[in-house]
């Protein structure tokens, strides 16, 4: 099985950047699609970004394409989100994720989850 913790949430002004890191452990994500997710208060989890296994695609949600930048390097198994311009709305648990079959933006493709950072936008 595969292990992930996330890391570099926090709280951050609008218009902001923030940069979060997905450590994986237990195995190589070599071969796992990665994304990321992020779940607001009273909202369902929410499609934020993926990578295919290679790195050679990415995908975005509509709500952070253009200003989020998702990123891995399988040698260090480590998964980043770049987060540019971040608005009020874009506060919420972030979660990382890991799938064999993930190809998709379904959180229900995931094979195993991170317990999530917080990033809070606030002046």
């Amino acid at each position: 099985q595969v292990q992930l913790v996330e890391s570099g949430g926090g709280l951050v002004q609008p218009g902001g950047s923030l940069r979060l890191s997905c450590a994986a452990s237990g195995r190589s994500i070599a071969n796992y699609g990665m994304g990321w997710f992020r779940q607001a208060p009273g909202k369902v989890r929410e499609f934020v970004a993926r990578i295919s296994w290679t790195g050679g695609r990415t995908y975005y949600g509509d709500s952070v394409k253009g200003r989020f930048t998702i990123s891995r390097d399988n040698a260090k198994n480590t998964v980043w989100l770049q987060m540019n311009s971040l608005k009020l709305e874009a506060t919420a648990v972030y979660y990382c994720a890991a799938g064999t079959q993930l190809g998709s933006s379904q959180p229900g493709s995931a094979d195993y989850w991170g317990p999530g950072t917080q990033v809070t936008v606030s002046s």
